[in-house]
């Protein structure tokens, strides 16, 4: 081991690691109060050392460690405490290296403000809060003293929300940096122990080494200062051995004089550094596991000072975090548009909101709801208006994504030609390459152009979907369930055909409930029997005594509704004569159960229902929302809960019944993706029609409200002819509406079937006649429905 390095003069080049006074919790808010005075932002936003090279580094220097750490408990040494922490919990450390990689964009780092002076010079702000925070609690995570800590810095300088969620991945970074620099320490210690060892064989001439006179073993370490490590174990190989080695132990001495210390000292010393680095390992490994486990929303919340500002508004505090932190992101876009600070922009868009109250439109109460919610001027409709009055500098790429936006046609419809044009380019160039004529080249252009236009289409709305990306809705939180104003039933339209088939409908209506689970929440089977040549056939009766005895089970398995009523229902309709068809059928099958069973929810006793068990059913009382499943539906846990809270959040209260068309769309598909119950709607060209229209072409009526709107829709479109249902269920019986007024005749011949289980809704859609032309499907353009 003679090439080895130096142990001191290796020690010289490591660096110390992050440990200063130990503070309690007053005393490190004062020290918080002065860091935030003493830290100067720059005003380069474009200046900063990126934290990702670093973190590499760390993380290479902490795996050649933990392989020299491990080399050793493989050959039997001796390891310290310190060593024993890093290498049982190394799983710990890798995981938070990979973390820190993937939840450290470059992007996001830019957008940090930057310290102008100071050790951490062009590092981000939070970073240098985050190093005196784990330098003065000695590595160890407390939330609350983190919190405090926080606070008392914000008090005199607040910070970003984008800082104070950079926090989390700043405590991991700094934690990270100490942990490679107190490994540096333990395996230079350990090879300063290592060469004391191969230095006191030298002597004895143990081992492989032939002994060696003193002066020559002691040549190398001459005019080198000791490592505190390497005189401790010299020290302890040697003392009370043989008295040749006296030379050596005075040679020792000497050397340590030199530098102002004794053996004792030395001893002492390392000793002491032993337990603190234990100590302080100990608490990396544990500050690490916690902060991946602790609850970083919460603390962010609690901190932010635009998040008190917001909570002044109730309806704020009543909504989940997805739309709390949409909230946020929209201010924090704002200030970095306008120049002025988060909490400024916060106060504005408060004072707006409440002045909105007093405005001529807030008669009317959806509106003032709308225009009192600052979501209004975050995130929805009035956000223009907003940032013309805060003055804010729109870049030139949202320019051109919000006039692609607005000019929906001309932009989708441009798209599609440069794009088609652009695939049809290549082939058409390599042919004209080849000797081909004009006349062939427009043959072939012709031919080409189906294909081309299909392959620009998808390129488009990959494309619009990556850039764009859908929208999450505002939605209320409903923590302590859903209330009683806006009590829900789901509902499963159905078919009773088999014993086999009833069963697995009640298990499923079983399952959606465990799924959602609130007294609040009702849910019913609305069924019908096949379609007979007579109002009755064998084997009626025992099929529906099938399912009402399932549904009776149900009942007495969970028992009533807290609200009064059943908690499980059946509305079952019986056969009447459809002269159309020629055929004992449900009054208009699907949509009929639909339309009785709001008239139903309204008291109406004019329905198809039949009673059961001797009885009509028991009307549920103050029925909101209806949401319907088809039978192969699932019901996702806690969906209806998000779906119930989507419909009520502030800014999707009282929008036009064209924007809640698309709504409910958005919602159904977000809400049910997977391959059971998927829709078409699901194709990337109706979602990409959703992203830049703000249209639904396929009006999927998966939530509906049951309130009057049912009968102005009815009202303006008796037949309900122009409303298409898209069926997610591939049933081959899909039907198209049959209207039954004289005005429709002239729509019956251009409806025709699509694929099994779907309406060609093309067709439908484009012919509505003049009475009800813009009224049946509200809020199609051209564009959605082609």
């Amino acid at each position: 081991m003679g090439t080895m390095f130096s142990p001191v003069a290796k020690s010289a080049e490591l660096e110390e690691p992050i440990r200063a006074e130990l503070f309690g919790v007053e005393r490190l808010e004062q020290h918080a109060a002065s860091l935030a005075v003493a830290q100067v932002v720059t005003d380069d936003a474009r200046v900063g050392r990126l934290l990702t090279p670093r973190v590499l580094e760390n993380g290479g220097v902490l795996v050649e460690s933990y392989r020299s750490i491990a080399r050793a408990i493989r050959d039997e040494k001796t390891i310290t405490p310190a060593a024993e922490w890093f290498v049982d919990n190394f799983h710990i450390v890798d995981e938070q290296l990979r973390e820190i990689i993937d939840d450290l964009p470059p992007g996001y780092y830019r957008q940090l403000p930057k310290l102008a002076s100071g050790h951490l010079k062009d590092h981000p702000r939070v970073f240098g809060v985050a190093w005196a925070f784990v330098a003065h609690t000695d590595s160890r995570f407390d939330p609350d003293m983190l919190r405090r800590f926080v606070m008392a810095y914000q008090r005199v300088q607040p910070l970003t929300i984008g800082e104070l969620w950079a926090l989390a991945i700043s405590l991991r970074v700094v934690l990270v940096e100490n942990l490679r620099r107190l490994a540096e320490r333990i395996v230079h210690s350990r090879e300063a122990r290592l060469e004391a060892d191969e230095l006191a064989d030298s002597l004895f001439g143990s081992g492989a080494l032939a002994a060696q006179p003193p002066a020559n073993a002691l040549r190398r370490f001459e005019g080198k200062p000791l490592a505190t490590a390497f005189a401790v174990q010299l020290v302890q190989r040697l003392r009370d051995l043989d008295p040749k080695v006296r030379p050596v132990l005075r040679w020792l001495d000497e050397r340590l004089a030199a530098q102002g210390a004794t053996a004792d000292d030395m001893v002492h010393a390392e000793h002491q550094q032993q337990a603190a680095m234990s100590i302080t390992v100990r608490n990396i490994i544990t500050s690490m596991r916690l902060t991946s486990e602790f609850n970083w929303a919460e603390f962010v919340e609690a901190v932010s000072p635009v998040d008190k500002i917001l909570q002044c508004d109730s309806r704020y505090a009543e909504m989940d975090f997805v739309t709390r932190d949409t909230y946020r992101h929209a201010i924090e876009d704002l200030s970095r548009g306008t120049g002025l600070p988060e909490i400024d922009v916060t106060v504005r868009v408060m004072d707006r909101a409440r002045l909105a109250g007093v405005e001529p439109h807030a008669s009317e109460q959806p509106e003032r709801d709308r225009h009192t919610d600052p979501g209004y001027y975050l995130i929805s409709q009035g956000r223009r208006a907003f940032e013309r009055e805060l003055g804010y500098r729109v870049s030139w790429k949202q320019r051109l994504l919000r006039w692609y936006v607005q000019a929906s046609a001309p932009g989708y419809l441009g798209s599609l030609t440069i794009g088609t044009a652009m695939v049809l380019a290549i082939p058409l160039w390599y042919a004209a390459a080849n000797g081909v004529t004009v006349a062939g080249l427009v043959c072939l252009g012709l031919i080409a152009l189906v294909p081309a236009s299909d392959l620009a289409m998808a390129l488009i709305n990959r494309t619009v979907m990556a850039i764009l990306g859908p929208r999450s809705l505002p939605r209320m939180a409903l923590r302590n369930g859903i209330p009683k104003e806006l009590r829900t039933i789901v509902v499963v339209p159905t078919l009773l055909t088999s014993r086999e088939g009833i069963d697995e409908l009640v298990e499923r209506l079983e399952v959606h409930y465990l799924a959602n689970a609130d007294d609040d929440l009702r849910f019913a089977l609305l069924s019908d029997w096949r379609d007979a040549p007579s109002e009755s056939i064998p084997g009626d009766a025992e099929l529906l005594a099938r399912v009402v005895e399932g549904i009776a089970h149900l009942n007495k398995q969970y028992g009533p509704a807290a609200g009064g009523g059943s908690r499980f229902v059946l509305l079952h309709r019986r056969r009447v004569w459809n002269e159309s068809e020629q055929v004992w059928m449900g009054w208009e099958r699907k949509r009929g159960k639909l339309h009785e069973l709001n008239q139903w929810l309204r008291g109406s006793t004019s329905t198809t229902f039949m009673s059961v068990g001797g009885q009509l059913p028991e009307a549920i009382p103050s029925v909101r929302f209806v949401i319907t499943l088809d039978a192969d539906t699932r019901l996702p846990r806690g969906a209806a809960h998000r779906l119930i809270g989507t419909m009520m959040g502030s800014c999707s209260r009282g929008l036009r019944r064209r924007s809640r068309a698309a709504a409910r769309a958005r919602i159904f598909n977000r809400r049910f993706p997977g391959p059971a119950g998927s829709i078409p709607t699901r194709r990337p060209c109706l979602m990409c029609t959703r992203i830049c229209f703000g249209k639904d072409p396929t009006r999927a009526r998966a939530f509906t409200r049951s309130t009057r709107s049912r009968r102005r829709w009815r009202t303006r479109c008796r037949t309900m002819r122009c409303s298409v249902m898209i069926s997610s269920k591939g049933c081959s019986r899909a039907r198209p509406w049959r209207p039954t007024s004289s005005c429709s005749k002239r729509f019956l011949p251009t409806m025709r079937r699509g694929q099994p289980g779907s309406i060609d809704g093309r067709v439908a859609i484009g012919s509505c006649c003049p009475g009800c032309s813009g009224e049946g499907i509200p809020g199609l353009n051209r564009i959605a429905r082609w």
